[in-house]
């Protein structure tokens, strides 16, 4: 994988030696099934070769729930959570502290979830074969949380930190017209009247602007797969190719700066769902080891003033998540049963520092985690005990509804990602 991440960095990063007679620059500007395929033999010689040299010290991926994603989530969560308090509490949208690179904690976090839901979701929608029984887990994993996660924000933190008389703030429009803008996702700011106007930033929940991207992420493999494009492996692995493309071309050409900045979110969530989704594809090929890690690291350093940065960066979180979701470490194995509070921690924790700061406005960073930190898991706990969890053992039933009773077509796993 070193290898080929390589060629890709080093053709489509800025450089005179980029030129169509080089046959992989061309594979990449001459798009077509062909290429895309001849891409995809290409990349798993070379990972079969890296894995088969480390296979003694390499992790690889097991069917069922053998696995540490559900931790892992709550890591990434925790992490946004600690980029987060630094933006609020030294009130600057830059006060995040890079940790890698430029990246600091929330953008790696993001990334992490999309890797992670490109791995999972692609599985869910293979496993499933249903479009209905899919679009049903994706509905219920989203919507019932978010909105009570809304109500709570409207009817609880609005009239607690609004700075008008709360008979006016219950009854002003724009309270009333948040439920439309949030769910369908046209504006998830929340910017509620009178509302933390003495903080840096007024937004009511500032994460909830990602969700959009999830959602396309799930729309685009239901179609993908509703239209044959997971038929063959090389079809997957064109959701991270072609992406990863988009995003050098534009930003070596700055294509972004003319753009909305959700055509560069959309290009940047696309690219990391796709290596996820890749990488299921390709299980069978892959082992994972920190070996590996390390390499991609190098490559990261060797790119680390291109574009390319992002795709090795991602390259890395990837191998990351892979080599400690699956390890197999006895002592941690109760983690993997545990409640799965990381889209509570996610959607509720900015509120919840908002608050802080608004009544404690000289609070630290250390401070506004040590109270803010429990209060936000408290309210995730209650998010997954009585909503998510009971609706999603709902979700057969709720698929069923979706189709109107009629039964399920047969479906053949066997003819989904053959090589």
């Amino acid at each position: 994988m070193a290898f080929i991440v390589s060629q890709v960095a080093s053709l489509l990063s800025p450089s005179p030696r980029i030129t169509v007679e080089n046959p992989l620059w061309r594979d990449f500007c001459f798009l077509n099934t062909r290429s895309v395929k001849r891409l995809g033999m290409r990349f798993m010689r070379y990972i079969t070769q890296t894995g088969a040299n480390d296979a003694s010290a390499g992790v690889t991926i097991r069917d069922g729930h053998d696995n540490y994603f559900t931790p892992l989530r709550l890591i990434f969560a925790l992490l946004v959570v600690l980029g987060h308090a630094f933006v609020i509490t030294l009130r600057d949208l830059q006060g995040e502290p890079s940790v890698f690179y430029d990246y600091g904690f929330s953008y790696l976090a993001v990334n992490l979830f999309f890797i992670a839901s490109g791995f999972l979701v692609t599985k869910s929608m293979i496993y499933r074969g249903k479009r209905s029984s899919f679009l049903a887990a994706r509905l219920l994993r989203i919507y019932p949380a978010l909105i009570i996660h809304l109500i709570f924000i409207l009817f609880i933190i609005g009239p607690l930190a609004t700075r008008l008389p709360v008979l006016d703030y219950l009854t002003h429009a724009d309270v009333w017209s948040q439920p439309f803008l949030v769910l369908s996702f046209i504006n998830t700011d929340l910017l509620l009247p009178g509302v933390f106007e003495t903080n840096n930033e007024a937004f009511a929940s500032a994460p909830l602007w990602t969700l959009r991207y999830e959602v396309l992420c799930y729309l685009g493999t239901l179609l993908a797969f509703s239209l044959g494009l997971m038929r063959k492996k090389w079809m997957i692995l064109a959701q991270f190719v072609i992406p990863g493309v988009i995003w050098i071309v534009g930003q070596t050409y700055g294509l972004f700066d003319a753009a909305p900045d959700t055509a560069e979110n959309l290009v940047r969530f696309a690219m990391a769902y796709g290596i996820g989704a890749t990488i299921y594809a390709y299980q069978d090929h892959l082992s994972f080891n920190w070996a590996g890690l390390v390499l991609v690291l190098a490559l990261c350093w060797l790119f680390k003033s291109t574009p390319a940065l992002e795709i090795t960066t991602n390259l890395g979180l990837a191998w990351l998540v892979m080599t400690v979701a699956y390890a197999r470490w006895p002592a941690f194995k109760p983690l993997q049963a545990m409640d799965d509070l990381s889209y509570g921690v996610y959607i509720y924790h900015w509120a919840i520092l908002q608050m802080l700061v608004l009544w404690f406005p000289q609070i630290s960073v250390i401070d506004i985690l040590a109270i803010g930190l429990p209060v936000t898991i408290l309210i995730a706990w209650l998010s997954w005990t009585f909503v998510e969890k009971p609706v999603l053992a709902r979700k057969d039933a709720f698929g069923a509804w979706i189709r109107f009773g009629r039964p399920n077509k047969p479906y053949d796993r066997k003819t989904i990602l053959t090589d």
